[in-house]
């Protein structure tokens, strides 16, 4: 069995199990944290930072959680709607006047937030290195026409959630999505969480690893439908190789680009499950916190092509809420529990070659001390 760092309260002792089995089997570097009533209970780590497994995975060690990082986007967003700046049910282009082009006056910010804007693909940018561009992808999201009526059904904004609510963040505060949440969640928390990431914390980020088999050309992809097949798009292909690289960590990508660990995400997503705080931080009401698990659509995904419910940023679960990363990361969050648990990694699994449920056992093993 690997080695497992960190502390772990006695009554969640199946997490640091679970991922010692990972870590023993399909991950070369992980972590796994819990969080119960604001406060945590479970901060573990081991294995490796690198795929030659020559440098150890630290207790500050970072790495790019792909879209793990939309639940800290949702975030800003709920904050500032608790702040009486943002009206989620306000057409976005109440903050975003050029954004009514072509047919979009009226997409609301509830729209945005639950992946029914129809706007799941960006239209323009073909190449990685223009998604650097944040004036330029979000002046042709502003021009874009919806694929279909706004509201009526829902397809997973992959990239253009970060843009759509990065840009409605700054419309209002002035402040790039990644500064907002720097000065306003990640700060007062203490979070070591940072959507994009400066040069001084490179020597911390551990590379994504390529899926067993697969090389870094292994392109990001909608997971396959019921029946196998995956939905056809013309965007941007986004490779291993992509993620991993320097231009990728200084760009703001919110949807996708965030860099952080199980602690650092488990304590900024316990705030929304222990209705607003987390160890003795308040960012938002009791109140403010309900967006997250109150559902706005359910039905077929036409972008993931299975049923989904999604509220104002997360999918749920039942009764919980959260979302994953491309290759394995995960959060959920259980309000009527006060749980969070989180799990980050740096070895990829590509779903429709091999199932993934490596983030599910964390999660279970979290539930059973709960018992």
């Amino acid at each position: 069995m690997t080695d497992i760092m960190g502390f772990c309260d006695p009554r969640f002792t199946a997490v640091r199990e679970a991922l010692a089995a990972l870590l023993g089997k399909d991950d070369v570097g992980a972590s796994a944290a819990v969080h119960l009533d604001g406060e945590p209970v479970a901060d573990l780590w081991g294995g490796y930072a690198d795929a030659e497994r020559s440098v150890g995975w630290e207790r500050d060690t970072l790495v790019g959680v792909n879209s793990t990082t939309k639940n800290m986007v949702a975030l800003c967003a709920l904050i500032l709607a608790d702040r009486g700046e943002l009206d989620l049910s306000a057409p976005v282009a109440a903050y975003w006047p050029e954004f009514a082009a072509a047919g979009k006056e009226n997409v609301l910010v509830r729209h945005v937030l639950s992946h029914t804007a129809g706007l799941p693909d960006l239209s323009g940018p073909t190449a990685v290195e223009e998604l650097y561009d944040w004036d330029g992808v979000t002046a042709g999201l502003a021009a874009q026409a919806p694929e279909w009526e706004p509201g009526t059904a829902a397809g997973y904004h992959a990239l253009t959630f970060g843009f759509l609510v990065g840009e409605i963040v700054r419309r209002i505060t002035g402040r790039g999505i990644g500064e907002f949440f720097a000065e306003e969640v990640a700060k007062p928390l203490g979070a070591d969480f940072h959507i994009g990431i400066s040069a001084g914390h490179d020597h911390r980020v551990a590379p994504l690893i390529p899926p067993p088999s697969l090389t870094d050309e292994y392109v990001a992809d909608a997971p396959p439908g019921p029946d196998g097949t995956r939905r056809e798009t013309t965007g941007v292909a986004i490779r291993v190789k992509d993620a991993n690289s320097v231009a990728w960590r200084r760009a703001r990508i919110p949807a996708v680009n965030g860099y952080g660990n199980a602690r650092s995400v488990a304590l900024v997503q316990s705030v929304l499950a222990n209705r607003g705080s987390a160890g003795g931080v308040r960012l938002l009401s009791p109140q403010g916190c309900e967006p997250a698990w109150q559902e706005v659509f359910r039905g077929d995904d036409r972008v993931l092509r299975t049923p989904m419910a999604w509220t104002m940023g997360f999918g749920r679960f039942g009764n919980t809420f959260g979302w994953g990363g491309w290759g394995g990361s995960l959060v959920v969050n259980d309000p009527g529990s006060r749980l969070t648990v989180a799990y980050v990694m740096n070895r990829m699994i590509d779903r429709g070659r091999q199932e993934d449920n490596r983030g599910m056992e964390i999660v279970m093993a979290a539930y059973s001390g709960l018992r």
